[in-house]
């Protein structure tokens, strides 16, 4: 629903008013040139109201006759005007838009009588607030409404600076103009020096996420693909060896070969969707395993032979699927490690929804093994896999000697 052009306005000038970046930080030598630049601006104009200004109210002129002073602050006035306006310049960075507004407001009713009271001050303050100020339309404006008074106000001719001080002015401007160029180099330094940093941090942040994302592949391809194929082995050579005897149990085990076989592809195909999803192909729509999917799993185990129980205690109710998929490949690995490790023995597989955790157990009776000792990159990968959802895997061999127990537990979140 489009918002009313009144409130659309209001707030954009809200957005004009607030602050721009963050305040302009405050180090110990910007202060101690602050105070020292303040402390020169209050030599110059005490200097000026001793030397122009006169509470005398007339004054000999160079013709020789006495004239009547102008109308105007008196000495203590301005001399109480300078002090008090060098001594805001000191804050020029850290509030420099207020002390723009105080310097103007001191300068203004004194600029027509002794123009060069405050006046240098002002100019001061106004570049720090160009300078320094986050809020940028305020300061313009500012700036803008000072430049039209000023110009009204010496109208007649510009303050200028007296001989005296021209040769010290130029070797200030000229000192301030190096520093201005060495902090520029250094800032250019360090802003590159940042920069360098931050495109390292970037590089490093991709090759992780790259590392990552490629151990996630590893893991999901190994928990796939070891455990349909540790089935189809063990069904091929259980066919192998009946097919003279009964081929009746032969043909059982053939055919679970072909659903060991098309669970992998299945499950390969969706792996391999994620992995390019834009090749323009249809993806594989399929979900992910979960625990509803427990009992299929160990009907596939149990068709190679081996004995397996399965229980299912607490409130069953809805797990996120990711949390559901982490449960399903540790009761996948742990079951295949016990076809593997376990021949001749039985699996049991215990599921517990708590409160806020779900607890799996597989246990198996120990037995033969049945082929190599394994590369131990499942148990690795599970670890991985459960520390992404906060949740802990323990393994080890059960007290009485003979069989092993792996033990999961995963914190539950809301689906």
């Amino acid at each position: 629903m489009a918002e009313p052009p009144e409130r659309e306005l209001m707030e954009r000038v809200r957005a004009l008013l607030r602050p721009s970046g963050p305040a302009w930080p405050m180090t110990a030598r910007n202060q101690l040139f602050d105070i020292a630049l303040a402390l020169v601006c209050a030599f110059g104009g005490l200097d000026y109201v001793f030397d122009k200004v006169s509470d005398e109210p007339a004054f000999l002129g160079a013709d020789g006759v006495m004239h009547l002073r102008q109308e105007g602050p008196n000495r203590g006035g301005l001399i109480f005007v300078t002090l008090l306006a060098c001594v805001i310049l000191t804050q020029r960075r850290r509030y420099p838009l207020a002390v723009l507004w105080i310097i103007a407001a001191l300068t203004v009713p004194v600029i027509d009588y002794v123009p060069r009271v405050c006046y240098y001050g002002c100019v001061i303050a106004a570049y720090s607030a160009a300078a320094y100020s986050r809020y940028r339309v305020p300061t313009f404006a500012s700036v803008g409404v000072l430049a039209f008074l000023t110009w009204r106000s010496t109208s007649q001719g510009m303050p200028s600076v007296p001989d005296q001080y021209v040769g010290i002015v130029v070797l200030a401007m000229l000192v301030l103009a190096g520093l201005a160029l060495r902090l520029w180099r250094a800032q250019s330094d360090e802003s590159r020096r940042r920069l360098a940093a931050a495109d390292e941090e970037r590089a490093t942040a991709l090759r992780r996420a790259v590392e990552s994302e490629r151990s996630r592949i590893a893991r999901e391809l190994h928990d796939v693909v070891t455990h349909n194929v540790s089935v189809m082995v063990i069904q091929a050579g259980a066919a192998r060896r009946t097919l003279d005897i009964s081929p009746a149990q032969s043909r059982q085990a053939l055919l679970a070969v072909e659903g060991a076989g098309r669970t992998a592809m299945a499950e390969l195909r969706h792996v391999m969707g994620l992995l390019a999803p834009a090749s323009g192909e249809a993806p594989d729509l399929a979900p992910q395993p979960g625990l509803d999917q427990l009992e299929t799993l160990v009907g596939r185990v149990r068709d190679t032979g081996m004995p397996v129980a399965l229980s299912v205690t607490g409130t069953a109710r809805a797990v996120a699927s990711g949390e559901a998929l982490a449960a399903y490949r540790v009761v996948q690995e742990a079951l295949t490690n016990a076809v593997k490790h376990a021949s001749g023995g039985a699996a049991t597989v215990s599921v517990h929804y708590g409160e806020e955790e779900l607890s799996i157990e597989v246990t198996d009776t120990g037995g033969r093994a049945s082929g190599d000792g394994g590369s131990g990159r499942g148990l690795l990968g599970l670890r991985e896999r459960l520390a992404v959802y906060g949740g802990t895997l323990r393994t080890g061999p059960l007290l009485t000697g003979d069989g092993w127990r792996v033990t999961a537990v995963i914190p539950m979140s809301t689906p």
